[in-house]
């Protein structure tokens, strides 16, 4: 049976509401085209100019909307309003709530036929699946998208994606050959913006998966594209990754110079809510490099709630901002602000699970076991634990129990932090 293809569509929907009006195709036709012309386009033979279209929507009196895409105008924008919705609580870190109006708008058989919307819900859907953290229903969803025919720029978003994603999982052979599909592993393609995120994505998996040389190599490739490029994004992109890879092999200071030089070229031409973002992600470098900094960093933690507090920042962006200040706070020695920040950093996430609110507990019960409250932090240590105990093993998985069994020790939880180890190690394969 042969496809069914565009032009037969469109055909089908000019035929079907020419019926409806009760036309003939020389009526349809006349006076600017012939009767001939109209029956090659219903019988899908014929594609018809953007012109033309307009033309025979007119004549219909329907829209043009539903000529090319079989849905109304009133329908594109209420596919288009949904859409929206969907993307803004993924971005406000209403993961959940995401995943579920993605869904139900891909459940929408108005969506069929209009393959860009519905392409840009299924990655939704794939991104929200992942900060879900089911990892293995995001990995299906991107490998299916990849087989469809998309622009160049889609292709490298889903490249992006699941380079992350594989990452995460792990899975670092095929992390780093997707995205070598795409950069090429000898001859680079001519480098964009989504070429240089999607190089800062492949720089993640060669660290994780122990490849220090060639994600110092890469770094430097990365950060003479951009430079070459001179674009922000790919400027910041560049140095913020370099900055990652630096701490990574143990240089530290070069970590922090990089990291200085992506907040110098954000803080030129970014939006206050990524300023903001890259001031906290510096803020917590200097914490691990410096810990004599902690004084400086927690400045810089400050100023970025404050500018957080003045945008449109999700309540996710919030609530990191409280949990890095109790880190700060801490290494200062200001316990029990360090609680109050830290409480209000676990208690301003949306219900259920969530990876920042196990690390406001974690801090939180360091800064309780420090002022006496052992109880206290044993009950926040045992939230961590049941947290933990339901994630599959991954990279990150593995930091988090790393973090909970070191705090363990603190409470005399012996026990409790041997298993911890093991688990930490186990999440990474040892």
């Amino acid at each position: 049976m042969a496809a069914v293809t565009t032009s037969d569509l469109v055909g089908l929907r000019i035929k079907t509401v020419r019926r409806q009006r009760g036309l003939s195709q020389a009526q349809l036709a006349h006076p600017e085209l012939s009767d001939s012309y109209v029956s090659l386009i219903e019988s899908g033979k014929r594609t018809p100019t953007p012109a033309v279209l307009e033309l025979l929507a007119q004549k219909l009196d329907c829209s043009l909307s539903y000529l090319v895409n079989g849905v109304t105008a009133e329908q594109m924008q209420d596919i288009e309003l949904a859409l929206g919705y969907a993307r803004l609580a993924l971005e406000n870190g209403e993961v959940s709530e995401a995943r579920t109006r993605f869904a139900e708008l891909l459940a929408d058989n108005n969506l069929t036929g209009l393959a860009i919307l519905r392409q840009d819900a299924e990655l939704g859907l794939a991104l929200a699946t992942e900060a879900c953290g089911d990892l293995e229903g995001a990995v299906t969803i991107l490998n299916r998208l990849r087989e469809e025919e998309a622009p160049l720029d889609r292709q490298i978003e889903l490249a992006i994606a699941l380079c992350r994603v594989y990452t995460d999982s792990a899975r670092f052979t095929e992390a780093v050959e997707v995205a070598e599909s795409v950069l090429g592993s000898s001859v680079r393609p001519t480098w964009t913006d989504l070429h240089i995120e999607l190089g800062a994505t492949l720089l993640a998996a060669y660290l994780y998966r122990g490849d220090l040389l060639r994600a110092r190599q890469f770094a430097a490739e990365l950060l003479n594209a951009a430079d070459v490029l001179g674009t922000p994004r790919s400027q910041v992109a560049a140095a913020w990754n370099a900055a990652i890879v630096a701490e990574s092999t143990g240089h530290g200071e070069d970590s922090l110079s990089f990291a200085q030089r992506a907040l110098a070229v954000l803080s030129e031409n970014g939006q206050p809510r990524s300023i903001a973002r890259m001031r906290m992600a510096l803020a917590g470098l200097m914490m691990r490099v410096r810990p004599q900094a902690a004084a400086e960093a927690h400045q810089l933690l400050v100023r970025a709630e404050h500018d957080l507090a003045q945008t449109s920042a999700s309540v996710t962006d919030l609530a990191n901002a409280r949990v890095e200040l109790a880190r700060a706070e801490i290494m200062m020695g200001e316990l029990e602000a360090a609680e109050r920040n830290a409480v209000a950093g676990r208690d301003g996430l949306p219900s259920g699970a969530h990876p920042l609110r196990a690390e406001a507990r974690l801090i939180l019960s360091r800064a309780q076991s420090e002022q006496g409250s052992v109880a206290e932090a044993r009950m926040e240590l045992d939230s961590v634990r049941e947290w933990l105990t339901k994630l599959p093993d991954s990279r990150r998985a593995a930091g988090t129990w790393y973090a909970a069994a070191e705090t363990m020790e603190r409470v005399g939880d012996e026990e409790g932090a041997v298993e911890a180890y093991r688990r930490a190690l186990a999440s990474v394969g040892l």
